[in-house]
């Protein structure tokens, strides 16, 4: 049986990029490893061991294999190359280390581990690279400030550099003779490998000068890349290192592109991020039948290396960023530096999931309908008109033989369709259920609200495949019937106030059994009740896009200034026309064909003695008759309550 997870992968930690292959991986907190390539690839695998938050993930490059390690400092060597899906084959365990950073050079035999201890004096290592024009040559940096370039021929240290702030990240440039640090205090230093006394270069990016002359404080810059361009015009990238005042607003991705400066605001922090470079390889592709899994790659383009020169330019044309939240891929090459539209689901959490309903083996003719519309309502502006550029592995060749539908209702109000029929996840229509409302004045609806966000937050569906009809219960305890037409329309929109009220004929009968206080009857007491909707409903025609139009709105008012409970039931049945929805009090039957209340019946009409809940009787607000009754009348109505 194949496991599918869609959505953003949860609480990420790292990320890698075989430039090769071209495969995305990302690491997550829960030990899981997630393999991306083009649309449509998609790999989900997981650690075996209890402390498996993975912290560092590598690509052996080109050999469809990936090495990780784990939390519990251990090394798992993972392959996808001859078995169904990625597995692993090997794991060493550190018994008195912590793993720190790690690094695989290209075409290398070895694994270089740097960890917490660094070799006892200079402290944690924080980065290890390898020259990129000598591979004989390792660059060691540590959290200390200090770097080492050493000889893996000659086992000894063959230049060392000392920062004056704390390290945090370095770039080797693609000449091999300079390389450039980040450090805590917001700063970047440049190096020269020939002149170790001190940086060549020493800038803080986002400081403005102070009155004494010195560089306002800034966040440490926790990761920078350097990239050379045909242009000569070289690229530098840096996650962090805003001003005090701004960091913690504005969690951004700087690009320095000659004398070019901006700053690309992002939604959520900064975890990585990963310049994509034009190919450094002239390649050979063969195709490699490898397997018939159908979550990942059927079978693996084997990409042949002919010629090298990593010495040449590197000409970045792209960005993956890992945020907390969100995967984007930023386009270099466009002016304003656009983003590229994911073709993955990973914006399942866009607003946050408050329900779903899965419906499998439905109507072939659903899907096709929903997407005729959704494909004209969903119009997204401002993404880059190129290609994906994560576009390596191929589909699997296994879907379902049977139509599948996912359907999620969002805190914001928004439901959305997702065709989940084949390997990805994918948006076929999004409705919002907010349009048929009057922007409501104030906030009082949220406050019976499970959500504190949004009065119109999803709280139940319910669809009918063959008839199309669908239901929705929102946070406000609205209840909404939709019928799904392919063509506008104009009309108005049917509103049904329905109140659900158990207490009342409960306090008719507490009060009628001989005490001397009798409201006579239901309807009396009926009358001294106050009703306030919290949402309106827009009156007279209006106009209707084609999808999902709203028909008939049930509204549960507030009585009294006490909100309803929510609803904790929903149903409706186009064979009968019948939609039923009920809470804590009661439940309600509606006619959706005369567009009706049916029944509208309280919980202990249905429970009578063999009620489950315990309720504290509740009556109309009216003046306080315990007080104005003595204690001898209050024990006399009490014993007429329970005859």
């Amino acid at each position: 049986m194949d496991t599918f997870c869609h959505g953003f992968p949860y609480q990420p930690m790292c990320t890698a990029f075989d430039p090769i292959q071209r495969l995305l991986a990302i690491g997550t907190k829960c030990g899981c490893i997630r393999i991306l390539g083009r649309p449509g690839v998609d790999c989900h695998v997981r650690h075996d061991t209890d402390l498996s938050a993975v912290l560092h993930v590598q690509f052996v490059i080109n050999e469809a294999a990936l090495v990780s390690s784990t939390a519990d400092d251990i090394l798992h060597y993972w392959t996808f190359k001859t078995s169904k899906k990625p597995e692993v084959v090997q794991s060493l365990k550190f018994q008195r280390e912590r793993i720190t950073c790690l690094t695989l050079p290209f075409q290398s035999k070895w694994i270089y581990v740097g960890t917490e201890r660094g070799n006892t004096h200079p402290g944690s290592i924080i980065f290890l690279g390898d020259n990129p024009t000598d591979p004989n040559k390792l660059l060691i940096g540590f959290d200390s400030g200090q770097l080492v370039l050493w000889d893996l021929k000659m086992r000894t240290a063959e230049t060392r550099f000392q920062a004056a702030e704390p390290l945090r990240s370095v770039s080797w440039h693609s000449d091999g003779k300079q390389f450039m640090c980040s450090h805590s205090d917001g700063s970047l230093t440049t190096w020269n490998t020939r002149v170790p006394i001190k940086p060549v270069g020493h800038t803080y990016p986002h400081a403005r000068n102070t009155k004494d002359g010195k560089p306002e404080p800034c966040k440490s810059i926790q990761k920078v890349e350097w990239k050379s361009s045909r242009t000569g015009e070289n690229f530098v990238i840096f996650s962090g290192g805003l001003t005090a005042d701004r960091a913690g607003k504005t969690p951004s991705l700087t690009v320095i592109h000659g004398k070019t400066t901006t700053v690309l605001e992002m939604e959520h922090n900064v975890l990585d991020f990963i310049p994509v470079c034009e190919s450094q390889w002239d390649l050979v592709l063969i195709k490699k039948n490898v397997s018939n899994n159908s979550c990942c790659i059927d079978y693996v383009w084997m990409r042949i290396l002919l010629t090298m020169n990593i010495a040449e330019v590197q000409d970045p044309y792209a960005i993956v960023v890992l945020l907390e939240q969100d995967l984007v891929v930023i386009d270099l090459l466009t002016p304003g530096y656009p983003c590229f539209e994911n073709p993955y689901p990973m914006d399942v959490h866009e607003s946050p999931v408050t329900c779903c309903t899965y419906i499998a083996d439905c109507p072939g003719d659903l899907i096709p309908a929903l997407y005729s519309v959704g494909s004209k309502a969903i119009k997204k502006t401002g993404f880059s008109d190129k290609d994906w550029p994560i576009d390596g592995g191929q589909w699997g060749s296994t879907c379902c033989s049977y139509a599948e539908i996912i359907i999620t209702g969002h805190a914001d109000g928004s439901v959305k369709f997702w065709d989940a029929s084949s390997t990805s996840l994918q948006v076929l229509y999004k409705l919002k259920t907010s349009k048929p409302f009057e922007r409501p004045k104030n906030r009082r609806s949220t406050e019976s609200s499970t959500s504190d966000d949004d009065p119109f937050a999803v709280q139940y569906l319910g669809l009918c495949p063959e008839s199309r009809l669908l239901a929705v219960a929102g946070a406000s305890c609205q209840v909404l019937v939709f019928k799904f037409r392919k063509q506008e329309t104009i009309s108005e929109t049917t509103v049904l106030e329905i109140p659900i009220i158990w207490e009342v004929d409960e306090v008719t009968d507490y009060f009628t059994g001989g005490g001397g206080f009798d409201f006579a009857k239901t309807g009396d007491a009926k009358a001294n009740l106050e009703y306030f909707v919290p949402i309106r409903v827009k009156t007279g025609p209006q106009k209707k896009p084609p999808g999902y139009q709203a028909e008939i709105v049930c509204l549960t008012p507030w009585v009294n200034g006490e909100p309803p409970g929510g609803i904790t039931a929903l149903a409706i049945n186009s064979s009968y026309g019948l939609l039923s929805y009920g809470n804590e009090s009661g439940l309600v039957i509606v006619d959706i064909v005369q567009r009706t209340c049916l029944l509208n019946m309280g919980t202990p009409d249905l429970y009578g003695t063999a009620d489950p809940y315990q309720r504290a009787p509740k009556s109309p607000k009216r003046p306080d008759i315990y007080e104005e009754r003595s204690p001898t009348d209050q024990v006399r109505v009490d014993e007429t309550k329970n005859i």
